[in-house]
């Protein structure tokens, strides 16, 4: 089955993947702390402002992950401290849906920092509507087919599982994935590229 790109969210962890039937030559690289999605060597040039992205972004209150450019707001507002509920719907409502030929959703979640906005939240924003929900167990939400937020086997116990997980989960087109998890000193991230 074919999802696109997908975000699970728990209540200490998190990952992100890229599936990809168009751009499949991608990677994931750290730009110091930040994950960001870009091309290969290999892909082809492109002006589509939906290739390249950042897609993990960690705070003092929390790390967002997601699928496109609405994870900075997301993660501007977490700094400037609104609830992380609140981040989520307001960047996810402004930035709306991505305008492509498939209107494809815009997806993100965030991990909880613990104390100050200690709940883990995931949403996404369709062509039809935005749901944003707490998650108290690990929740997966995808651009296609799986585009309502629903719960999921998930039994990472690391960021590096967490990354390798949602890469070898059975949906089609894996291209590259990413984990993030809360630790006493912040948030950890992985990257997992399969064979670059």
């Amino acid at each position: 089955m074919y999802v696109g790109r997908f975000v699970v969210i728990g209540p200490e962890i998190g990952a992100y993947r890229v599936s990809s039937r168009s751009f499949p030559n991608r990677k994931i690289v750290d730009r110091d702390g930040t994950l960001t999605v870009v091309p290969t060597a290999a892909a082809d040039d492109t002006d589509n402002p939906y290739v390249s992205y950042n897609c993990v972004r960690s705070t003092d209150q929390g790390a967002v992950i997601g699928n496109g450019s609405h994870v900075d707001p997301i993660a501007e507002k977490l700094a400037q401290g609104y609830p992380a509920r609140d981040a989520l719907s307001l960047a996810l409502l402004a930035l709306d849906f991505e305008k492509d030929d498939y209107d494809t959703p815009r997806i993100a979640g965030i991990v909880g920092d613990g104390p100050t906005n200690g709940a883990s939240y995931i949403g996404i924003v369709r062509r039809d509507g935005i749901t944003v929900e707490e998650v108290t167990e690990p929740t997966l939400v995808a651009t296609y087919e799986k585009d309502r937020p629903e719960s999921i086997e998930f039994d990472a116990e690391s960021v590096t599982g967490a990354a390798r997980a949602v890469y070898d989960f059975d949906f089609e087109h894996r291209v590259c994935a990413a984990g993030v998890a809360r630790t006493e000193d912040g948030f950890e991230t992985a990257i997992e590229n399969g064979d670059e």
